[in-house]
């Protein structure tokens, strides 16, 4: 059996969607580590949860994140043939955030991640994702990527993760997230 190891990356570059080798520091390579990441706590947020239907959902990112990857990681050349997500991608999240404002009370302040280990998940993955915006954004803006979908797919990921978070914390019967207060420790 072959090793599962190529020693290509051993002098600090790591391939892409074409013939180029990039450092493993750029901000393509970055961007696509984060995006990783974020699908990573997308899946441990997804096997931490209680509702079914939020895992399937959030399947369903995690496989639209996949796609992204493919995106960014092709050489400019080549990301047209790999892009899949477009505005439609984006209203989708949009319907599935409207459709948790439904159900889900919004905090009128910050929260403080941890009532539930789902919710704890979500928020963990929240983050992540805005880190892959932020990663995306520099990438977009440095001329690394065309389609700025990407960046909208993003934003609303994040506001979504958050809402997911709430709706899993008042599925587990919690009334209210905890509260982020100032103040002395009481």
């Amino acid at each position: 059996m072959a090793p599962n190891f190529t020693r290509t990356g051993d002098d600090g570059t790591t391939g892409t969607l074409g013939d180029t080798r990039l450092p493993k520091h750029h901000i393509r390579v970055e961007t696509l580590g984060t995006l990783d990441e974020a699908s990573a706590a997308l899946g441990f947020a997804r096997a931490s949860v209680e509702n079914p239907q939020t895992s399937e959902l959030v399947l369903a990112i995690q496989r639209d994140l996949y796609h992204i990857m493919a995106e960014v990681a092709a050489t400019p050349e080549n990301a047209k043939r790999f892009r899949t997500i477009d505005e439609r991608r984006v209203t989708w999240l949009e319907e599935q955030i409207q459709a948790l404002e439904k159900s889900v009370q919004i905090p009128g302040e910050f929260i403080v991640p941890g009532d539930t280990a789902g919710g704890a998940a979500l928020s963990l993955a929240r983050t992540i994702v805005r880190r892959a915006e932020r990663r995306m954004s520099e990438l977009f803006h440095q001329g690394g990527i065309e389609n700025d979908t990407l960046l909208s797919y993003l934003n609303r990921l994040s506001s979504l993760c958050f809402m997911l978070e709430l709706f899993e914390i008042q599925q587990a019967g919690k009334s209210k997230p905890s509260l982020a207060k100032t103040g002395p420790i009481e």
